[in-house]
């Protein structure tokens, strides 16, 4: 396995490693109850930003091997992760865009196809598999849209205010991956 994530540029997106400024970046965004609920945290405990909350958010970005930042138009926008297994060659992915004011833009989409992109090429990955709150209706239309097919669901395992919430597990596959990048390159790769 490669070291240390390296840049992938798209169309729209850059993914990096950290720099100096995408601590001030995260902390200039407000932070989202939305957000907060589709990552599966407790919205009735939302505790503020801090500068030393923002610096720690920034460093575990930094220390990961395989997690970039997500900058757009200059300014980073959240995060991208994948945590490669070497003993069965899978990896688990994860993405968070944390600025709200660029949902809807197709930008999640744009992020999971570079990193599959990355994941099967550059790692020769046979698998790809994530986990997402079922009432996440955006990612998974996302996920779906890059190839992912819903392979199960954890049924109300997770405690989210409350209420017992339901994952939805999904993988995509070397050969699915392969049967349908070509639709892919064009829309997202820069030179």
């Amino acid at each position: 396995m490669k070291n240390v994530s390296p840049a992938i540029k798209g169309l729209n997106v850059l993914l990096r490693k950290p720099k100096d400024s995408d601590v001030f970046d995260y902390l200039e965004v407000d932070i989202s109850q939305e957000l907060i609920r589709m990552y599966g945290g407790n919205t009735k405990r939302i505790a503020p930003k801090t500068l030393e909350k923002a610096q720690k958010f920034v460093q575990s970005i930094q220390e990961n091997k395989l997690e970039w930042c997500v900058e757009y138009k200059g300014k980073m926008i959240g995060q991208a992760r994948l945590t490669v297994s070497d003993i069965d060659n899978r990896a688990r992915y994860a993405v968070g865009i944390f600025d709200s004011s660029v949902w809807g833009k197709g930008l999640g989409t744009e992020i999971t196809q570079l990193i599959l992109h990355y994941a099967f090429k550059e790692l020769n990955l046979h698998r790809v598999d994530l986990r997402v709150l079922e009432y996440n209706k955006r990612a998974i239309k996302c996920y779906e849209k890059c190839g992912f097919i819903k392979e199960g669901v954890e049924r109300e395992g997770a405690l989210i205010d409350g209420k017992y919430e339901t994952d939805v597990f999904m993988s995509i596959l070397d050969r699915e991956y392969y049967e349908i990048k070509d639709q892919f390159i064009k829309m997202i790769l820069v030179g």
